[in-house]
């Protein structure tokens, strides 16, 4: 398996951990949409590297970079709102920067 995608699974469930202490009234809202984006980080290098060429796997990892920027920015909305802490969302901004480094680099060695 893709480095990237085993960092990116274990991101899914670092969000899942944090998520659960989110209030109820966000269930359906701030915590879906933080789980959902996660989750589409991996799936979409996962479906990316099912494809048949290079320039469909890259356009992939595109989705999956633009997840990770959608990811990064619910965060800090979560941050503000006060639903987590510097210290427990500092690791997974380094994850965050980590895989996207990962994508980025990926995307130059097929090609991009």
């Amino acid at each position: 398996m893709l480095e990237i995608w085993k960092e990116s699974i274990e991101l899914v469930g670092d969000v899942y951990r944090l998520t659960r202490n989110f209030p109820k009234e966000e269930l359906y809202s701030l915590t879906s949409q933080i789980r959902r984006c996660s989750v589409s980080i991996p799936s979409n290098i996962a479906e990316g590297a099912g494809r048949k060429g290079n320039k469909e796997f890259i356009n992939f990892l595109s989705i999956s970079a633009g997840s990770c920027c959608e990811l990064e920015t619910q965060l800090i909305i979560a941050e503000r709102l006060g639903y987590i802490k510097n210290d427990e969302s500092g690791s997974l901004f380094e994850r965050l920067a980590y895989i996207k480094r990962m994508n980025v680099n990926l995307a130059r060695r097929l090609g991009a």
